[in-house]
């Protein structure tokens, strides 16, 4: 009997592999590759990314796992707040002289003006209200996120807009995989104060790309890890689990004290067959959206108009933000190196209708997009890809709030990690995935302490 199974691959499982790597563990992964929506290739100095990009910093879950796996990482260099809009590229200055920058009518700007100031006001409110408290844990400060605004949608919220209000606000806000009809209040003014301010820590990205991570942990249990498994259900009994799974066509069943479900909601919903009712209830509700991204190797001599910037919101395209991958070379260098790397992004109901696209047709619209925005880009790109993710990231719709309890209620046998248990995406994924390692330590250590008879 394994002391410990854990489903799913992802950067949660690893997470909790790595904790429990000492003890007789097995991973099971669908996928043909380890690390889910963590993905990213090196090319040269850059690095071409698909996936998870931003990572927390001091005094998080994720600084404890770099640290102990020996992987670098470095503040994120440049500006969070470039935007194009109707035509012009802005990087530079307080956000708050954008709508007097980009070409509008007066009564577009003033009606930016407007909700910019009722945005402010709240993103104030949302920051005091999320602010670590002394002496509280972690998950009391998660529930004061969710209960923040989290009884209407952000559409309800901020009312009827203009095209210039939409092109100018909801770029930022679609960013959480859900569009505004569908998040919740709060979540959208997080958004804003993300981007307005240092952020919710998650300021840090991984030298070599975010899969030398993943990657770096799945060597240290190798021989643990079952690719190409897909686990039909997981069973919990008294005193140990069963999780049913098939590889090859071949039916496998492996017994374990312990298991960590670290699947998207909906998987986990389905697999764990005896859960308890409220919680498999829970599971099933929450949502996730498409995500679909770009990366695109450059091969540029000089510089470029979006050097010094990491984050572009971009209004009326098929991608909502670009992020310059190059710009984290860009902030170790002494002279400006050639080349960069750039990735687009499009969640919601951006990847939905890229969802059946041709992966090279959504490139080639990404491209010529770009090259739009960066005349010229279009001649710089040596290499280009695109990727989708069906489960691309969980969202925070009205209601979630009451979930909470219900969903980090402490378990018997089986233990869930993702990011779905929380608002800090990658940061909550290897925190939740610490966690259910934890107990899955702590009932493994107690049982080791007993007698044998």
């Amino acid at each position: 009997m394994k002391d410990a199974v854990i489903i799913g691959g992802g950067l949660a499982g690893l997470s909790a592999a790595w904790r429990l790597r000492h003890w007789d563990i097995q991973v099971l992964e669908s996928d043909h590759r380890i690390g889910g929506r963590i993905m990213s290739e090196k090319r040269g100095p850059y690095v071409l990314n698909w996936g998870g990009h931003m990572f927390a910093g001091e005094g998080s879950s994720t600084t404890a796992l770099l640290a102990e796996t020996g992987t670098r990482s470095i503040r994120i260099p440049g500006s969070l707040q470039g935007m194009a809009m109707n035509g012009k590229f802005i990087t530079t200055g307080p956000v708050q002289t954008y709508p007097f920058r980009f070409p509008m009518p007066l009564s577009s700007r003033l009606s930016i003006l407007k909700t910019g100031a009722k945005l402010g006001i709240d993103v104030l409110r949302y920051t005091r209200a999320v602010k670590s408290r002394p002496g509280e844990t972690g998950e009391v400060r998660q529930q004061r996120i969710y209960d923040f605004e989290n009884d209407r949608t952000f559409a309800d919220y901020i009312g009827h807009l203009n095209e210039d209000q939409k092109s100018f606000f909801l770029p930022p806000v679609t960013r959480s995989a859900a569009d505004p009809d569908q998040l919740s209040a709060g979540a959208g003014i997080g958004y804003f104060s993300l981007i307005w301010n240092i952020g919710q820590g998650l300021g840090r990205s991984i030298l070599g790309g975010a899969a030398t991570l993943t990657e770096g942990i799945a060597q240290s249990v190798r021989d643990r890890i079952d690719l190409g498994a897909d686990v039909h259900e997981v069973v919990q009994n008294a005193d140990h689990v069963v999780v049913r799974y098939s590889k090859d066509g071949v039916s496998h069943e492996v017994k374990a004290r312990t298991a960590v479900l670290a699947t998207p909601a909906p998987i986990s919903h389905r697999l764990g067959v005896n859960l308890p009712d409220d919680l498999r209830e829970a599971l099933s509700k929450i949502v996730y959206g498409p995500h679909v991204a770009g990366a695109f190797l450059t091969d540029e001599t000089g510089r470029m108009p979006y050097d010094n910037t990491y984050g572009i919101a971009v209004a009326n395209k098929s991608f909502s933000v670009a992020l310059n991958q190059g710009n984290i070379v860009r902030g170790r260098e002494a002279v400006r190196q050639r080349g960069g790397s750039m990735m687009t992004f499009s969640p919601a109901s951006l990847g939905r209708r890229l969802w059946d696209q041709d992966k090279d047709a959504i490139a080639k619209t990404y491209i010529d997009e770009l090259d739009d925005i960066f005349p010229g880009f279009a001649d710089i790109v040596t290499e280009a890809r695109v990727e989708k993710f069906e489960f691309g990231s969980p969202y925070c719709f009205p209601g979630r709030r009451h979930l909470q309890p219900i969903l980090t209620r402490p378990s018997k046998r089986v233990f869930l990690a993702g990011d779905y248990l929380g608002t800090l995406y990658t940061e909550t994924a290897i925190n939740s995935g610490f966690s259910a390692a934890q107990e899955a330590l702590s009932l493994l250590s107690t049982q080791q302490q007993r007698p044998t008879t």
